[in-house]
């Protein structure tokens, strides 16, 4: 068990624009699904983002929409639109290619950041991370459903991080009860690594970027009593929303996070999860709204 994957996932390639001001190249991760994770595309537009902003500004929201699935380990083309670059706030615009067609598209923004107040609703109490099972402690005697060998190795332990949840996991069942709400410790399985290219608190935004979207629907799925081994299943990003309230301090991210989690909406197929990323000591970091596509045939 690694946190190498997320390490590759945003290990960015310059390289020739042929549409917009820069452009760089990251290939896809394995996944035992017909199409790559989706946080995939949102970690890597934020750091090609990010790699094109001067020094004094940081991340502090981003809006994705996913048009068109990513083929799993193949390479794809983030280019980036410098929009604007103003002395408080900056812009930029990703759009990433596969084959030739846009499969996603991005606006990031960045600002330098001021005084002014701070307030931060608390996180909700759970359970310590401590006392919960991994993921591969959960699944290591359980079978059925959708679930596969790969699905369920790579559940355990090939998504980068260690994820516990509270009050239990929607792999084979909703465990725990449809209530709209979970919450997900994540941690990843070793200290984050450099990547080329990102400062640390860079590294650290892209990494919150990413692990965010393993989750996010599962709240919505739980309401529904929808587990994700459930036969006929099948779930898709749609867009995505992110708003980076603090910058990570150092080491954060090589420690548990609590990701306390919402279902907004239901419905036409549809729905809607909320989140919210908070430090062991109630520090609020970051918050996260994605639509996305939950089918049941």
């Amino acid at each position: 068990m690694t946190s190498e994957t997320f390490t590759a996932a945003v290990t960015l390639k310059e390289t020739e624009p042929e549409h917009y001001d820069a452009a760089f190249t990251a290939v896809t991760q394995p996944c035992p699904w017909p199409k790559a994770y989706g946080g995939d595309l949102v970690a890597a537009a934020a750091a090609a983002a990010m790699r094109t902003v001067p020094a004094g500004k940081a991340l502090h929201s981003m809006h994705s929409y996913f048009m068109r699935p990513a083929d799993i380990g193949a390479e794809v083309r983030y280019e980036v639109e410098l929009l604007r670059d103003g002395r408080g706030y900056g812009t930029r615009q990703v759009r990433a290619y596969q084959g030739g067609r846009p499969i996603y598209v991005a606006l990031a923004s960045f600002a330098a950041g001021e005084p002014g107040g701070d307030f931060a609703a608390p996180p909700p109490e759970v359970l310590d991370p401590g006392t919960l099972p991994s993921s591969a402690a959960y699944l290591a005697e359980r079978q059925g459903g959708t679930m596969t060998e790969e699905s369920k190795a790579y559940w355990s332990g090939g998504r980068s991080f260690d994820m516990r949840h509270v009050p239990g996991p929607v792999y084979l069942a909703v465990d725990g009860g449809q209530a709209p709400h979970q919450a997900v410790w994540v941690k990843p399985y070793d200290d984050l690594r450099p990547v080329e290219g990102l400062t640390r608190a860079q590294r650290d935004l892209a990494a919150l970027s990413y692990v965010c979207d393993y989750t996010i629907l599962e709240p919505v799925l739980r309401v529904l009593g929808l587990p994700w081994a459930r036969p006929g299943l099948v779930t898709a990003s749609l867009d995505h929303a992110m708003w980076f309230h603090r910058v990570p301090g150092e080491g954060v991210l090589d420690g548990w996070l609590l990701y306390a989690q919402e279902a907004v909406s239901a419905g036409s197929g549809r729905g809607v999860g909320h989140g919210r990323f908070f430090t062991r000591d109630g520090e609020h970091l970051a918050t996260v709204v994605q639509e996305g596509m939950i089918r049941i045939s």
